[in-house]
């Protein structure tokens, strides 16, 4: 049999593929980075199953997360199948549903707060707004772009994200704010948040001025990041509407079992829901 050899162009050809597929930038941007995590690997040895499962160990040994290993281990089977060494796919590993999260992980409604109130108290409105904006719709960080003056004007944003349309309500006390933030900058048209060049602001500027609001905030900064306002506003969903089916679309999710990650409880509050069992005598 031919030696397989994965090159540079071969990634560069998957990665054209990838566009061609629709996927998003940040997709494909994540599937190159874990190519050539695997291509390093390789060191110049050539794709066998046998070095896929033994890189499949690697990565066990190294301590990544399960899910993570197998977001890489997806890369890897897609850039197989294109490449056509479809006996080189690995199996991804067997995960147990969560049923309880660490606190020190979930972004609480207080902490939320703070962060907040600094973020006003700084003077910083954009970023403010910002937090607001995320744990008020459920939107994504990179799904910003979307809350324009229009979407403000309308109380209504129209999101595209994975092929895929959906309609986010804007609370009337939010649309009031970003209408006079709007104004104030003169915005009239196109996305609110964006940089003195009229750029969108990046999800990098957004996560490193998020993270400089932790000390003043008194928050943990392993718990502040764009992506746990999301968390939150589907907590405080569902915790008010009990309907998983609905907040999925809220989301934008495909899947509900997706949505269930979102509001598992932590563990404080399912060792209270067992102590509350009252099953001992």
């Amino acid at each position: 049999m031919q030696e397989r050899i994965l090159t540079v162009e071969m990634i560069s050809e998957c990665a054209i593929h990838l566009t061609s597929e629709e996927k998003s930038p940040l997709t494909i941007e994540k599937y190159i980075r874990d190519m050539k995590s695997f291509q390093a690997y390789l060191n110049g040895r050539s794709v066998t199953k046998e070095i896929a499962i033994e890189y499949k160990q690697q990565l066990l040994s190294e301590n990544y997360a399960i899910r993570s290993i197998n977001s890489m281990l997806a890369s890897l089977n897609s850039m197989f199948a294109f490449l056509g060494w479809c006996d080189c796919k690995v199996k991804a590993m067997k995960v147990q549903q969560q049923i309880f999260c660490p606190e020190e992980k979930e972004l609480t409604r207080s902490e939320y707060m703070r962060l907040v109130n600094t973020a006003k108290q700084q003077g910083n409105k954009r970023l403010n707004l910002i937090l607001q904006t995320i744990c008020c719709t459920g939107i994504r960080v990179g799904e910003l772009k979307f809350i324009t003056a229009e979407a403000a004007k309308s109380g209504r944003a129209i999101v595209r994200c994975k092929s895929k349309c959906r309609t986010v309500f804007i609370v009337k006390e939010l649309q009031k704010q970003l209408l006079s933030y709007a104004k104030k900058l003169g915005i009239t048209g196109g996305p609110i948040f964006v940089t003195r060049t009229k750029k969108p602001v990046s999800r990098t500027n957004i996560w490193r001025e998020m993270k400089n609001l932790c000390e003043q905030a008194n928050v943990n900064p392993n718990k502040v990041f764009p992506h746990n306002l999301r968390h939150l506003f589907a907590r405080v969903f569902y915790g008010l509407e009990k309907d998983i089916a609905k907040l999925a679309d809220i989301l934008g999710h495909s899947s509900i079992n997706t949505t269930r990650i979102y509001i598992i409880s932590t563990g404080d509050e399912h060792r209270q829901r067992m102590e509350n069992m009252r099953l001992i005598i």
